[in-house]
């Protein structure tokens, strides 16, 4: 019997998760939550606005230049996030980042998009507030010289900053985790 394509996205899916390894406990527990969830059967794709179902994937991908991250001033959420977005049904999630970085920066990734570095459940907040992201988080390296035309409808700003001078209080509740396991990648 020949693999549905509705089976075969959810494969690559699950792939996808556990091609990551853990930072830590709770990167732990969001992974298999979300192997659990893969191989549940539900639906994992965003289908309708603002948050049917109410459990979802999303694509973020962490513009980095050497010690500094590339963040998003975002309406909705009202937080300063990485650039990134819902993945789309029947895609796989680092299509989703080459669509988004096209859509909210007008650039190509300049390489081959990676394995995730991270993954992480949550719970969000702001005008979309209530429903679960169960997000990938995708590194693209960056160069704070280049000239990005991000889209106004989504964001109010868009700015480089260091590693040691994120807004952590005002971001993804993982960010600070997320740049923890970054550096360790840089490191090693």
């Amino acid at each position: 019997m020949v693999p549905s394509a509705e089976d075969s996205i959810r494969g690559q899916i699950r792939t996808e998760i556990s091609s990551i390894t853990p930072f830590d406990e709770l990167e732990s527990l969001h992974i298999a939550d979300a192997l659990t969830w893969v191989d549940s059967g539900v639906e994992l794709f965003r289908v309708s606005k603002p948050a049917v179902p109410p459990k979802h994937l999303v694509s973020y991908f962490a513009v980095v230049d050497h010690d500094h991250i590339l963040l998003v001033d975002h309406i909705n959420a009202g937080l300063w996030l990485p650039t990134g977005g819902h993945v789309e049904p029947g895609e796989h999630p680092r299509s989703t980042v080459a669509r988004e970085i096209q859509e909210e920066l007008g650039i190509s990734a300049a390489h081959a998009i990676e394995a995730p570095l991270m993954l992480t459940c949550t719970l969000t907040t702001g005008n979309r507030a209530g429903h679960m992201d169960v997000s990938f988080w995708y590194v693209i390296q960056g160069d704070r010289r280049q000239q990005l035309n991000y889209d106004r409808g989504e964001f109010h700003s868009i700015a480089w900053f260091p590693f040691d001078a994120i807004p952590f209080e005002k971001s993804d509740p993982h960010m600070n985790r997320f740049v923890q396991k970054l550096k360790r990648k840089f490191a090693g």
